[in-house]
């Protein structure tokens, strides 16, 4: 079926072929496989699925699983995944496709279910993600899969191939985003892909997949969180106090929107005042889409396309044609969030420490043997046993709650630094610490900030210093008189 002309408003430029197969249209229905955009709304995935199936007049099945065997698997990571299966199963119940849960109970016990449902598939399409184990598992299933096998882009505003070079300072990826993301800012993918769609009924799995493989009850997973005893991983890494899924997302995102989004601008690098957003652990995991978030911003700011400025100036304001407040989110939501994405889309060794800038690890190499005055090791770091009392409430609130406040997040990774050995066991700690306790962590945006703490993104400054050289250095001290962290300190102190 070579020849068949896929009639579809997903854009080319999100859209890549992960094999050399076709499509089958003698085959019983169309996979979508569920990966990193796990939500059924603002989901250019799921709409080139379904545009598939209606191509083909075939069922579309719609397949979300969970291995047990991941990096960092924990309690934590898993029960946000299982929320948001609880709500795409139930947004998907009487919908035009059907829904497979799956969720392995032991690890590689799910080895072989793609495969098998590609042998029955006219197609699939994928989430086309750049981090994590995500593009291997891709790769090594695009091997066994004997149909068209399509990854696609959902990730953010801008295409991740519209840009062809990696930009290293977020400043010039800026003016990039200035000149070239007008045209991307008309193909919207739709709020619901499913809307007014009919298509032919899947009433059941085939026989051998459903006994080897069963459907997860993702509802009732998700309302006893005492499931993820049954799973083989981590539980010293407790559930968090953030409820994961689509439906906790727009909630939360209405509530900033309403709530935080007037004092952002100023207030957001205050701890005390609560004025962060909190949506990056669903842009993650793909509980909420970047285009939702945007719609819904410039909803309320009455916004058009017109007020753009037409001048590239490469400045974080005034730009969007929105206020201050919104300006700076957008600045977020967009251009740094966006800059992890155009670096892991094209470079395989965004996790190392050699893909710094040459200048940042020249000047830690000039000053690796200077002395320190306190080292601490990984298990210190984790259980917030510095003699900082800053950090360590900072590093409580990581294991607490999955997350740090944005700006003292900074503050950690710099102190990591500092109180290291070597700014490689330096990059370990943070990546260790990061990955395994924060809902954002495994993230383009979540290496982003690693990477800037040794320099990445940023630029060389002075005075020079001992151990960071001429890397941007932060202090507690600093930090403490420009905050408000009274009410920070105290719920995050050491536990009585």
């Amino acid at each position: 079926m070579s020849n068949l002309r896929l009639q579809s408003d997903v854009p080319d430029l999100r859209v890549r072929s992960a094999n050399v197969a076709v499509a089958r249209g003698d085959s019983e229905f169309v996979l979508y496989w569920m990966t990193a955009n796990r939500r059924t709304r603002f989901n250019f995935s799921l709409e080139r699925a379904v545009d598939w199936a209606q191509s083909l007049n075939k069922p579309l099945l719609v397949l979300e699983a969970l291995r047990c065997g991941y990096p960092w698997a924990s309690d934590r990571l898993h029960y946000f995944v299982v929320q948001g299966m609880a709500d795409n199963a139930r947004r998907l119940e009487g919908r035009a496709a059907t829904y497979y849960p799956y969720l392995e109970r032991q690890a590689g016990a799910g080895r072989g279910l793609v495969a098998a449902l590609a042998a029955r598939a006219c197609v699939v399409v994928g989430d086309d993600f750049p981090c994590f184990f995500l593009p291997r598992m891709a790769a090594a299933a695009a091997r066994q899969i004997p149909v068209r096998f399509e990854l696609v882009d959902s990730n953010g505003l801008l295409p991740m191939r519209a840009a062809d070079k990696v930009f290293a300072r977020a400043f010039d990826f800026r003016r990039f985003l200035q000149r070239e993301l007008r045209e991307h800012l008309i193909d919207f993918p739709k709020a619901d892909p499913l809307q007014n769609v009919s298509l032919p009924r899947l009433d059941t799995l085939p026989d051998e997949v459903r006994k080897r493989w069963p459907p997860a009850e993702a509802i009732d997973l998700a309302a006893d969180s005492a499931s993820m005893n049954n799973f083989p991983i981590d539980h010293s890494v407790a559930i968090a106090p953030t409820c994961g899924g689509a439906v906790a997302a727009e909630k939360r995102l209405a509530n900033f929107l309403d709530l935080q989004l007037p004092k952002y601008d100023e207030l957001r690098n205050h701890p005390d005042e609560a004025a962060t957003s909190g949506l990056s652990p669903y842009l993650h995991f793909g509980h909420l889409s970047a285009h939702e978030a945007f719609v819904e911003l410039t909803r309320r700011e009455n916004w058009s396309l017109a007020k753009l400025a037409e001048k590239v100036t490469g400045s974080s304001h005034d730009w969007w044609g929105v206020g201050a407040s919104a300006e700076a989110f957008l600045d977020q939501l967009v251009n740094w969030r966006e800059l992890g994405f155009n670096l892991c889309s094209q470079c395989d060794d965004y996790d190392r420490y050699e893909s710094l800038p040459d200048w940042a690890r020249q000047t830690l190499a000039e000053h690796a043997d200077d002395p320190r005055e306190t080292i601490y090791f990984l298990a210190q770091f984790e259980h917030a046993r510095t003699h900082d009392p800053l950090w360590n409430a900072a590093q409580r609130q990581l294991v607490r709650e999955g997350r740090i406040h944005n700006y003292l997040r900074m503050l950690w990774g710099k102190k990591i630094l500092e109180w290291s050995a070597t700014p490689q066991e330096a990059l370990t700690t943070m990546i260790e610490l990061n990955n395994k306790y924060a809902l954002d962590g495994r993230d383009p945006n979540s290496y982003s900030g690693i990477f800037w703490i040794l320099g990445r993104y940023d630029r060389a400054w002075g005075p020079e210093r001992p151990i960071f050289g001429k890397i941007r250095y932060m202090s507690s001290e600093n930090t403490a008189r420009k905050l408000r962290l009274r009410e920070y300190l105290e719920k995050y102190g050491p536990a009585t």
